[in-house]
């Protein structure tokens, strides 16, 4: 009687521990409160669908979002523990992480989670410039020219010829919708866009004038980045964030939610007409220039961005390698399920 107790009490443990192994992702419950930051514009498409249809609160999280004015603000507010989660450009992580940030503050636990997309990144001109060659002694606006980016512009630019302070200068307007609207408004001759604001800027007869990711080949735009130190004492609800973020993804993609997934983007694009929001998905949804599909980063892409920082990043640095920037513990356990 007693051994049979036994067998029972070890069943039981058993059965215990591995229910506490299969759980251990388990959403959080209440839901977790989650603080992201993130640059205004069309490529938050995947955050507005997980939101309205329920993706993080079936994973656990109640996402509240706030929109940044800037790199810098952006990245200080992570670092000092403002925000939990920033959907920004590598290249942030990056430079934080190697001291070349547009501020002096330490960002050495920031690193990338979580993919977003390869950049979409198009130099837009006013409409009176028709060519890069026409931009010889015009000011472009930058967010900062030690971050984000930036860097693409200067070699987009030095690839036809022209070399920041002899053929042209910048001047920093904030993030993509800053800088769209300062474009807009003709403050600055040209811009580097994130589509899909170049498409609504095409639409008021502004010119496109290079295609970054043709020119650079495959770039790694945005990533979700936090910090390590918070992620490890916060994993079901970084891992719930993902697994709905990537989850968008693949709907946004599905072709049977086309119809529905423009008119969320509409939603929330109040400036956006029925037909550049139908060329912004065709962009978001492309199939080698979009988002990410499942929401994974492209670490031959974060390589492209990392050469560009070793060639223009200052105090120039050896830095280490794609995977460095990346911890794929928190990603890998939000595709298990």
């Amino acid at each position: 009687m007693v051994l049979r107790v036994l067998r029972l009490v070890a069943a039981a443990a058993v059965a215990f521990l591995a229910g506490c192994a299969g759980t251990a992702d388990a959403p959080p419950n209440p839901p977790a409160d989650l603080r992201v930051i993130v640059f205004p514009g069309g490529w938050n498409l995947p955050i507005w669908v997980a939101k309205e249809k329920g993706m993080f609160a079936r994973n656990g999280v109640n996402v509240a979002i706030t929109d940044t004015p800037n790199s810098q603000f952006q990245l200080t507010g992570l670092i000092e523990g403002k925000f939990d989660i920033a959907m920004t450009a590598i290249d942030n992580i990056v430079a934080y992480r190697e001291g070349q940030g547009a501020v002096p503050v330490d960002g050495s636990d920031l690193v990338a989670v979580m993919g977003g997309d390869q950049g979409f990144l198009r130099l837009v001109s006013v409409p009176e410039v028709k060519t890069i060659a026409d931009l010889r002694g015009k000011t472009l606006s930058v967010d900062a020219l030690t971050t984000g980016y930036a860097f693409v512009l200067l070699e987009v630019m030095a690839r036809s010829g022209l070399v920041l302070g002899r053929d042209y200068e910048t001047v920093r307007a904030g993030g993509g919708m800053q800088r769209y609207n300062a474009l807009l408004e003709k403050k600055h001759a040209a811009t580097l866009l994130i589509s899909p604001l170049d498409v609504l800027a095409q639409e008021k007869g502004f010119n496109r004038l290079a295609d970054a990711s043709q020119a650079l080949g495959r770039y790694q735009g945005l990533v979700a980045g936090t910090r390590k130190s918070w992620a490890e004492k916060n994993r079901p609800a970084l891992v719930g964030f993902i697994r709905a973020y990537a989850e968008a993804v693949e709907w946004i993609f599905d072709p049977r939610n086309r119809g529905e997934a423009i008119a969320i983007f509409m939603r929330n694009t109040p400036s956006a007409t029925r037909k550049s929001a139908e060329t912004a998905y065709q962009v978001l949804t492309h199939p080698t220039e979009g988002l990410q599909r499942r929401a994974q980063i492209d670490l031959r892409g974060v390589q492209t961005a990392l050469d560009l920082r070793s060639k223009y990043g200052k105090p120039q640095k050896q830095l280490a390698s794609p995977s460095s920037y990346y911890d794929a513990r928190w990603y890998d356990a939000a595709m298990r399920r």
